[in-house]
Parts: structure tokens; C-alpha cells; sequence
């Protein structure tokens, strides 16, 4: 796998190496002793498959809090994503600043988003899915998550929203998520 960083830290694409013949070819899109030589979390809990209809979808942007944060391994299996990382570790050198990037069935890349991100995507055509592989796994009174469209971000999304949950569309802005830390 070739693993490629980006311009926030922990957060990588990872592109598996095809070895191909007549038939097609062959990949490999996860080992842990890969990872941990890289630095990332090679504990693997959960996976966890997402199929969205409509082309503009928007699932995000999620995390889960200490003690179950959550390391993903992002890959579209069907469609095509436009997939985020929004960097929110306090002591992070690139603290609130995103990451985005294509992924889709026929590219095979993968994002890895490291614990202390919030993560999500916007689907790029109809009939979209997603395989995530997760280092924890979910745990309801951990999950949280940060407004898609927070200006103190300014993600740039490909498309206009088309469809999205209401709680992703009413998650806090980040400046109300870090008064409601303070007053803990």
C-alpha cells in the first residue's frame, strides 16, 4: 500500500497496490503491521457498510468522544464520495483545519481519519456506498459531532445538499461545542 499524507496530520489517503493478471486483479486494503509502521491505529472493532440513493447526500460531520474516539478507514465500494477529516484535537498543529478527497469504486483510495477527527462525506452520484473499517466500536453516548457547514471551517462541498438527517443538519457549531467543554 502506498500511504500518502496529507495536509492534516494523521489523516492520510492510502492506496492499495493491485497486482494484476487476465483475470483482473488483487489488492490488499488493510494489514495492521502496515499501519503501525505508519504510525496509525491498527485496532480493528467494527465495519460498518453505507448505501445513500441520491446523488448530493451529506452524512457528517461525526466523531465520538474519549474514552471510544474512533480511528476509520474510509473506501467507496459502489458510486463515488467526496470525503472530509475536520482536525478537532486540541494539541493538534492543524487543529480545525479539513481534509478532502475523492474516493470512488473505480480509484479504490482510502481515507484514514485518526481519533479526534470529525468525519463525513457528500456522495457524488446516485446509488452510493461505503465500507468504513472503525478502531472502536460505536458507542451512542460518545457519538457527537460539528456543524457540515460551519463557516469556521468552511468546508468547500462539491454539491449543493440535498438531502441530510436532521440531527447532521442541527449538530453544534464548533464555538458552541467548545463553550459547552469549558463549562464542564
Amino acid at each position: 500500500m502506498k500511504f500518502h499524507e496529507t495536509s492534516v496530520c494523521g489523516v492520510f489517503i492510502i492506496e492499495p497496490d493491485k497486482f494484476a493478471d487476465e483475470r483482473g486483479f488483487l489488492a490488499c486494503s488493510w494489514t495492521p503491521e502496515e499501519f503501525a509502521a505508519h504510525g496509525l491505529n491498527p485496532r480493528l472493532a467494527q465495519c460498518n457498510l453505507s448505501y445513500n440513493k441520491r446523488r448530493g447526500t451529506l452524512r457528517g460531520m461525526h466523531f465520538q468522544s474519549k474514552p471510544y474516539e474512533q480511528a476509520k478507514l474510509v473506501r467507496c465500494t459502489r458510486g463515488a464520495i467526496y470525503d472530509v477529516a475536520i482536525d478537532l484535537r486540541q494539541d493538534s498543529p492543524t487543529r480545525d483545519r479539513w481534509f478532502g478527497a475523492e474516493l470512488t469504486a473505480d480509484n479504490h483510495r482510502m481515507l484514514y481519519v485518526p481519533e479526534g477527527c470529525a468525519h463525513g462525506y457528500q456522495t457524488l452520484l446516485d446509488d452510493s456506498e461505503s465500507f468504513y473499517q472503525l478502531s472502536e466500536s460505536y458507542h451512542p453516548e460518545s457519538a457527537g459531532g460539528v456543524r457540515w457547514d460551519d463557516p469556521a471551517f468552511g468546508i468547500q462541498w462539491p454539491l449543493p445538499v440535498t438531502v441530510i438527517a436532521e440531527r447532521d443538519a442541527t449538530y453544534p457549531l464548533l464555538r458552541e461545542l467548545q463553550a459547552r467543554a469549558a463549562e464542564e
